[in-house]
């Protein structure tokens, strides 16, 4: 696939925060820059700016010219969800979350090493969600910014209370790690 294709040119219609990527460290990008969209996946965009790469938030799409996006439940909170259901909502919205220099989900990636859920509170319809993960390489400076994106995500599936989520390094990730169908995506066969 040729990311080339899916680049859009923009000019940021007001001051917003972006994390510079690999490194994740927070930079306040100025209106009227002129960006390059290169990845808009799960919500949030990947931008080159000054030859720099940037993930904006979700919440800041309206600086790309872009409608902010504002999470969608995956299920509606008016019915309570029993665990199986409760796992397929809580995997659907972990394939929301996507690296921002990889156009393929975390979870394709392999990078989700362990989700449990446990019942927690008086109603039978709260859960408590542990995601264990890793990411493609354990300098990445985009670690707790990637583990926060999942977290919020994660408490946007009604009927979850809690959400945990812990960056282990042990196995290390490796490519064969990846789904198939991210492997095709990629051209890595």
């Amino acid at each position: 696939m040729d990311m080339r294709d899916n680049r859009e040119q923009v000019s940021l219609t007001r001051d917003v925060e972006a994390a510079l990527v690999p490194v994740g460290d927070r930079i306040t990008l100025k209106a009227g820059e002129p960006a390059t969209i290169t990845q808009a996946l799960g919500g949030s965009y990947t931008v080159v700016v000054g030859g720099n790469m940037f993930r904006i938030d979700a919440k800041d799409g309206d600086a790309l010219g872009k409608a902010p996006a504002t999470p969608t439940p995956t299920q509606s909170a008016d019915a309570p969800l029993g665990r199986e259901q409760m796992e397929e909502a809580v995997w659907e919205q972990l394939r929301t979350c996507y690296d921002p220099e990889i156009p393929v989900s975390i979870v394709d990636l392999g990078l989700i090493y362990e989700c449990e859920l446990a019942p927690v509170g008086v109603q039978a319809a709260d859960w408590k969600v542990h995601v264990s993960m890793t990411l493609t390489a354990p300098g990445c400076g985009m670690g707790d910014y990637l583990a926060e994106d999942v977290r919020q995500k994660l408490l946007g599936v009604p009927g979850v209370k809690e959400a945990e989520v812990e960056l282990v390094w042990d196995p290390p990730w490796e490519r064969e790690m990846m789904s198939e169908a991210a492997r095709l995506e990629l051209g890595m066969f």
